[in-house]
């Protein structure tokens, strides 16, 4: 459809078929050298679990990474390493895999991630970051909102979309809503973009090398919500979350100081 290329990261990222292994590894490699509870459940389904990394002293408070993929691929697996970052700030992190399109809707995996939150908060004290990449950057930007009145976010006190997916409409002029089924109404009730600003700081975090579509959301939601943006010189839409591993690289301290 019109907006396919658009949206498609892989096909302008050289070596782009590279990265889901080189994540995979990493982040087994991660999980096998830190203390982490994994598959812990939130949910009846198989993929509602996620995966609690603790730091050697006590947890200053919760940060919570939700993976992107466009709804529709990943897991928890994949981003492991991603936790050490935040894990040397002194926080805890939770990782959650959630149900994928098109066995549900958008809408069902946010109330998905609102469950993994509240499930990993009541674990662990103190105050809550959210952080999230691509399709992940919608669902925290969207757990900002005041459709839960869960406890929980009144813990929360940061917020930090990576690339989000803040305009929903856009992809219904992609092939991809054959799974994803977005409609007008989804649209409205979960586009970032379209829903009140949250009352905690945010910084939409994007990279300057990505698709001219992703620079565009990421504009879209600073205007929206009057937030502060950050784009990272040298960084394409799969590389642009790396650096939170490095406990020293400006996302993890924007996210974790």
């Amino acid at each position: 459809m019109e907006l396919d290329d658009a949206y498609a990261n892989a096909a302008h990222i050289p070596g782009a078929d590279d990265y889901p292994d080189r994540w995979a590894r990493a982040a087994s490699a991660f999980r096998e050298a830190t203390l982490c509870e994994c598959d812990l459940p939130y949910g009846e389904t198989p993929r509602q679990r996620f995966d609690l990394f603790h730091p050697a002293r006590l947890a200053k408070g919760l940060i919570v990474f939700v993976h992107g993929g466009y709804w529709l691929r990943f897991d928890k697996s994949y981003w492991s390493h991603l936790a050490a970052g935040p894990l040397a700030h002194g926080w805890a992190v939770a990782m959650p895999s959630y149900d994928l399109c098109p066995d549900i809707r958008i809408t069902q995996i946010g109330d998905q991630i609102a469950a993994a939150i509240a499930t990993a908060a009541a674990r662990v004290p103190g105050p809550i970051r959210l952080t999230g990449h691509s399709a992940g950057g919608q669902l925290v930007a969207r757990m900002t909102t005041q459709r839960l009145g869960a406890r929980w976010q009144e813990r929360v006190e940061k917020v930090v979309p990576i690339s989000p997916v803040a305009d929903l409409a856009p992809l219904m002029r992609t092939s991809m809503n054959k799974d994803l089924k977005i409609d007008a109404a989804e649209v409205q009730s979960e586009s970032p973009v379209h829903l009140a600003p949250p009352p905690v700081p945010v910084t939409v975090w994007v990279g300057a090398d990505e698709r001219p579509a992703f620079l565009q959301q990421a504009q879209a939601l600073t205007d929206a919500w009057g937030c502060a943006q950050v784009i990272a010189h040298g960084l394409h839409h799969f590389s642009v979350v790396e650096g939170l591993a490095d406990p020293y690289d400006a996302l993890t301290k924007t996210i974790a100081a």
